[in-house]
């Protein structure tokens, strides 16, 4: 089983709608939307949910009114300005300690100093995570809550749950639309993956990113290639960013221009390559050639936190 990630150093390089060409053009693979603090792989793919869940990522503090003594000590120990000490609360009436669950970061801190045993740590639902179906097939999906965190821990939960519907399927395949940047989620995304496929764009901050998520790839001896969307915007940037790649030994498959077909494509809720065979359709689908090769000649996914 191979794994494909595509991502993007920053955001609005088109990485979702070449990650969408892609999966129409494979008719088979597993899909992973890796982007779970804002995802909008759905909108193009339009899954039509078969199984629903509750992600338990973390933990929230509980102050237990009738036990609180109103001493403070949590208040002195928290960080993050969780806890407020107010006045009587319905059921008692004296002073007690509440936490705000927006600010809580379940560290844990106060319930271990609690001295009356007043605070308990209860599992905090961060939000959901769907298995669905496609007209390509299978989609693994999420949607964080209103701002909930653990998104690194989710994008796990979600590329283990496609290997297993992989493996029990028979799929050779695993394409995973990754979020944009190099922080936590990104990481989630790229470990054990067998090909990273880089999007960017002509400009000096797309060429920034791309450079360190580069050396991201790199640090997880990840295989690396590169695309360069909407390159005749400015082909002397092109040029320079395809410079760079060569440099970092990243080979650049293709060059995508821009082309408004995408836009209405996405205003159909279909891929580019779906919607017609412009200019763009063309230079996706020489990418996906070359993409597939690649992915002939790379190592098989492996779990993430699985030695090399």
């Amino acid at each position: 089983m191979k794994e494909l990630v595509v991502i993007s150093g920053k955001g609005g390089t088109g990485k979702t709608s070449l990650a969408a060409s892609l999966v129409a053009l494979d008719h088979k693979a597993v899909v992973v939307d890796c982007d779970v603090d804002a995802p909008d792989l759905h909108l193009v793919l339009q899954p039509v949910i078969m199984q629903k869940e509750l992600f338990i990522g973390g933990q929230t503090a509980r102050i237990n009114a009738p036990e609180c003594t109103a001493c403070e000590q949590c208040l002195e120990v928290c960080r993050f300005e969780a806890i407020r000490c107010n006045g009587p609360v319905e059921g008692v009436n004296r002073p007690v300690c509440s936490v705000d669950p927006l600010a809580c970061e379940g560290c844990a801190v106060c319930a271990a100093i609690c001295p009356a045993q007043a605070i308990e740590m209860v599992a905090a639902v961060n939000g959901e995570w769907f298995i669905s179906h496609t007209r390509f097939g299978l989609m693994v999906h999420a949607r964080l809550g209103i701002a909930e965190d653990n998104s690194g821990k989710l994008v796990s939960l979600l590329r283990k749950r496609a290997r297993e519907l992989a493996e029990q399927g028979g799929h050779e395949l695993i394409i995973c639309d990754g979020p944009p940047g190099i922080g936590c989620p990104v990481i989630a995304s790229l470990t054990g993956a067998s090909l990273v496929l880089i999007v960017t764009e002509p400009t000096v901050s797309a060429l920034h990113d791309f450079e360190r998520v580069v050396e991201l790839a790199r640090h997880f001896n990840l295989p690396a290639v590169a695309c360069i969307n909407k390159f005749d915007l400015n082909q002397t940037m092109a040029e320079r960013v395809a410079s760079r790649a060569g440099q970092s030994g990243v080979e650049v498959l293709g060059r995508i221009p821009y082309d408004k077909a995408v836009t209405e494509a996405q205003m159909q809720s279909v891929s580019v390559v779906e919607y017609d065979r412009g200019p763009a359709s063309a230079a996706i689908i020489a990418v996906w050639e070359q993409v597939r090769d690649r992915l002939e000649s790379v190592a098989p996914a492996r779990a993430a936190g699985s030695p090399a």
